[in-house]
């Protein structure tokens, strides 16, 4: 469980407080607007009506003891600033800044933000890679050039194994998961045999992904 203290009960602010708060983590959450505060008591843990911009707000937060900061007011770039600035002087140990362009990024990392989430961009780069890429249903980046991808397999695939196929040698790929009726198992063993419908979830550089998905 996490000590979590988010500013802005936008959308974006709104829907991660609600998901953390499946999770059971413990969340004060901070917005200017008394309706947003007073909708947000039915997930958070606490909820304050204030300016997150005034120094004395944050001072009175001890927001060295929580675990994450979260800032996410991606259309106020000063806020923003100001905000994730007076948290750092402060003492928090980790500020994640939500922020709507690439500019806006190297400001916000250059004043003290420990990371920084794009949303808009994250899910138009996963939505150019679902939608276009033949085969996909999912996939993760983890880094510049390697991804976690869900495929179907090729119909040439089913009725062998994993050890059959030879997979990692002959396409240079990681099976991490098998789906089969909707249910993901990952822990199949090397001898189970493929059937028609199934889907994998493999890591490969983006090059051997693409290769192997021309089928």
């Amino acid at each position: 469980m996490k000590n979590v203290l988010l500013i802005g009960l936008g959308r974006f602010g709104r829907h991660m407080a609600q998901k953390m708060s499946d999770m059971n983590h413990q969340i004060l959450a901070i917005d200017k607007s008394e309706h947003k505060v007073q909708e947000a008591m039915s997930y958070v843990t606490n909820a304050e009506i204030g300016d997150a911009t005034d120094p004395v707000l944050i001072a009175s937060l001890g927001v060295k003891d929580f675990d994450l900061c979260v800032v996410t007011m991606s259309h106020d770039l000063q806020a923003s600033l100001e905000i994730t600035a007076l948290l750092k002087e402060n003492g928090a140990p980790f500020v994640l800044v939500r922020v709507s362009r690439d500019t806006h990024a190297r400001f916000l990392l250059a004043c003290g933000a420990d990371e920084i989430i794009y949303p808009e961009k994250q899910m138009a780069d996963w939505a150019a890679v679902r939608y276009t890429g033949d085969h996909v249903y999912d996939y993760t980046r983890l880094s510049p050039d390697h991804a976690i991808y869900e495929t179907e397999i090729p119909d040439s695939w089913i009725g062998h194994t994993v050890v059959d196929l030879g997979v990692r040698q002959r396409y240079r790929l990681n099976i991490l998961a098998l789906r089969r009726d909707g249910n993901v198992d990952p822990m199949f063993g090397p001898a189970t045999v493929l059937q028609a419908g199934d889907r994998i979830i493999l890591l490969g550089s983006d090059k051997d992904v693409q290769k192997f998905l021309r089928f």
